[in-house]
């Protein structure tokens, strides 16, 4: 799956360029595959979003955690999803 088919299942059409770009920019770098190392790899790609101006809907967010889990073992993407299932329970306390 590339960035186009994650743009039409995220319903994006509406997305800025500078969106866009930054997203096109992250889905073609090499991504770990590792579920631990996933947080870091969005932590920074935040920070630099942050710097460009730029904030992400959720929608958004969820796109980069599908980009960083194609490169995921079967395995690696069950622990992602126990991670973020945690984190989202976490946050609506």
């Amino acid at each position: 799956m590339d960035i186009s088919d994650l743009l039409k299942q995220g319903n994006m059409g509406n997305i800025s360029p500078e969106k866009l770009n930054f997203l096109m920019q992250f889905a073609n770098q090499n991504h770990s595959g590792n579920a631990k190392e996933m947080a870091s790899e969005l932590s920074q790609a935040a920070s630099t979003a942050k710097k460009e101006g730029i904030e992400f809907s959720e929608n958004e967010r969820d796109m980069m955690i599908n980009i960083l889990k194609q490169n995921m073992s079967e395995e690696e993407r069950k622990k992602t999803d126990m991670i973020l299932s945690l984190m989202k329970n976490m946050k609506r306390r």
